[in-house]
């Protein structure tokens, strides 16, 4: 039985939005599990997540003492027969794959944030390494974005970099 997923990151709510977005919103009723790579900074949108469905989070470098009294720094979770780790920083783009590959090896999928850059690569092992984005805050980049990933049957069957 398939699983969706929500993958997010980089909220900063209020800072750089007052809320999430209503497509975020619809995408969390969505999904069988949300996940979060850090950076919520108001413990008011990991409750409102929780309000929409089971909730995979971690805490990021701008989450203060109420969120990571809740949050792990690491989260991990298999599903259905894919073993996924959730990390808000990674640090720089260079050789990320391999060391990411060596800090988690027993680790199918990262997800991670910070960067507010959507990233979708493999490590030389095969281990695949997803950042979402921001829906909230896009620096940079061209789009808010997310990610929308389907688990299947000990796979990814479905990994799509939604822009808003």
């Amino acid at each position: 039985m398939a699983t969706r997923l929500l993958i997010l990151s980089d909220t900063h709510i209020p800072g750089r939005a007052r809320a999430l977005p209503p497509t975020v919103l619809r995408a969390a009723d969505d999904a069988d599990l949300i996940v979060h790579a850090g950076d919520w900074v108001s413990v008011g949108v990991l409750d409102e997540l929780e309000r929409h469905g089971d909730v995979l989070g971690v805490w990021g470098n701008n989450d203060g003492a109420d969120l990571r009294a809740r949050l792990p720094e690491i989260a991990r979770r298999e599903i259905e027969g894919v073993r996924f780790a959730v990390i808000h920083e990674t640090g720089e783009a260079r050789s990320r794959e391999r060391r990411m590959a060596a800090a988690f090896p027993d680790v199918d999928v990262l997800v991670f944030g910070h960067s507010h850059i959507p990233w979708d690569t493999r490590a030389p092992g095969g281990q695949r390494l997803l950042n979402p984005g921001s829906p909230t805050d896009r620096r940079r980049q061209p789009h808010h974005t997310f990610l929308s990933v389907v688990v299947d049957d000990g796979e990814l069957a479905e990994v799509q970099l939604v822009s808003l």
